[in-house]
């Protein structure tokens, strides 16, 4: 079956509400800008300012996605379970914002028997204590009362369940979000290669797998001879069609991953840095000044995700590749981590990595350790040489720089802006490989072809001498590089 007539064969409760509910929400951008408000979830071990710094993260995701956020709250819970994860003054508190009833709408009753009724009884003495933990705890932020005009989605700061969406979308009256939804759908918007796109759309269809019950319809298809007996429902059609892409998918991304991995082979001699860090730390601005390459730069967050390599330049010889990858995230979806996996792997095959932040992000040392976090996911151990670059040191004032120069006094401290700062990184960058080569004296003969290519491509040249049989080359190299062009071209 083709892919196309799988597409074509997947029901209206998968299309609608693919098409027609969150993600159609997200792409109104071009139509007008959208309001939103946004609900922290406050969960014991988390600090005060860890729950704001995620909500201000939250903050720029949502206006990436072109809405207008006009407001936000938090409130302190004891967990993410039940079926709503808010409390009911909070729910109707949110509800005046949106023009809801502040309501869950209760389904079709059902018989109950004495089991049951106990367990709602539990719940309900659950629900009472986490009131009086709510009123005990000091005050969560209020945002409401600056609030103009009326929300037209709710986004929360945590990833809800199918349910607690369809639930907190009844009260509210508008379209409910969570922050995986978000995340996907930037990287989906963002994503411009082809392994990037099919990456994302696995992310994607694993984060619509599980909510297209709600849209589901509850009949279903017969089977056997004559089409007679139970057969399956349309939802667990559309979840087997989805299953089927999915691994579709993973067969394109497996070929285009064998090809990108014979391009790694080829270059596997060449000394690479990789160029890691939060997204929006200004890794392509560095990217962009080292290599001279048109990466494209922009005040946004996942701007670029797909990993670019170039030369550094001025160029170098032998030359040195520079590797943008993709950026990081606090609360990154699972999901993507593994989907992009392939992309981060030239930060597991770099020679170096330079951790870029910015230090003009007061929250930058908890970003770090995201990056460090994700990065150890993929197998990228201590033993790799690394570098700490704090960028946007312009944004400093003298006393915070010369804290963090005492503080960190082997980090590197440049601004992309400056071109003295960009220097220095080149002949930093230079360097590092430069210490670990040797300088050896190479004799070719003029009846050897095609050598002199090659050791002007691999090494750096500091002098050579014209004989009568041939060339004397005093060359700069790694020893490993140098004892295989003798051992090819018996030197």
């Amino acid at each position: 079956m083709t892919r196309r007539s799988v597409f074509l064969q997947w029901n209206t409760s998968l299309f609608f509400y693919y098409i027609l509910k969150v993600f159609m929400l997200l792409e109104n951008e071009n139509n007008k800008v959208l309001k939103a408000i946004l609900v922290g979830i406050s969960l014991p071990g988390t600090s005060d300012l860890e729950n704001k710094e995620s909500l201000k993260e939250l903050e720029r995701l949502v206006q990436t996605l072109g809405f207008q956020v006009i407001g936000s709250t938090q409130q302190k819970r004891r967990n993410l379970s039940g079926a709503i994860p808010l409390g009911e003054g909070k729910l109707k508190e949110i509800a005046k914002i949106t023009g809801g009833t502040g309501v869950v709408k209760s389904a079709v009753p059902l018989r109950k028997n004495k089991a049951k009724l106990k367990l709602e009884e539990e719940h309900e003495a659950e629900e009472e204590e986490e009131e009086i933990f709510e009123e005990s705890t000091s005050e969560y932020e209020e945002d409401h009362e600056k609030i103009v005009g009326k929300a037209e989605a709710v986004v929360f700061d945590c990833e809800l369940t199918p349910s607690q969406i369809t639930h907190l979308q009844s009260a509210f009256g508008v379209e409910v979000l969570d922050r995986t939804g978000v995340i996907v759908e930037i990287f989906s918007r963002h994503a411009k290669t082809r392994e990037a796109r099919l990456q994302v759309e696995i992310a994607k269809l694993k984060y619509l797998a599980p909510r297209i019950r709600e849209a589901g319809q509850s009949e279903r298809q017969g089977s056997g001879a004559g089409a007679r007996g139970a057969g399956e429902t349309a939802v667990e059609l559309d979840k087997r069609r989805i299953r089927d892409r999915i691994a579709e998918l993973r067969r394109e991304i497996a070929s285009i991953q064998k090809e990108q991995g014979n391009r790694r082979t080829k270059r596997s001699d060449q000394p690479c840095v990789a160029l890691v860090g939060y997204t929006n730390a200004g890794k392509s601005s560095l990217m962009r000044k080292l290599t001279g390459s048109e990466v494209l730069v922009a005040d946004k967050l996942f701007a670029t995700l797909d990993t670019t390599v170039r030369s550094l330049y001025p160029e170098t010889h032998p030359r040195i590749l520079i590797s943008d990858t993709v950026g990081f995230i606090k609360k990154l979806p699972h999901d993507l981590v593994a989907s992009f996996r392939s992309t981060l792997d030239e930060a597991l095959n770099s020679s170096l990595l330079l951790f870029v932040v910015d230090s003009s992000d007061i929250s930058w040392k908890s970003q770090l350790e995201v990056t460090k976090a994700v990065l150890s996911e993929i197998g990228v151990t201590d033993e790799t040489p690394a570098r700490l670059v704090l960028n946007k040191i312009d944004n400093l004032t003298k006393e915070e720089l010369a804290h963090l120069k005492s503080e960190f006094p082997d980090a590197l401290f440049i601004s992309t802006k400056s071109e003295k700062d960009i220097e220095f990184m080149h002949h930093f960058i230079r360097d590092f490989f430069e210490q670990d080569m040797l300088e050896v004296d190479l004799f070719v003969s003029y009846n050897i072809k095609g050598v002199i290519g090659e050791i002007r491509s691999l090494f750096r040249v500091l002098n050579e001498k014209h004989e009568d049989e041939g060339i004397i080359y005093k060359i700069r190299g790694k020893k490993e590089t140098i004892e295989k062009i003798k051992k090819i071209h018996n030197l």
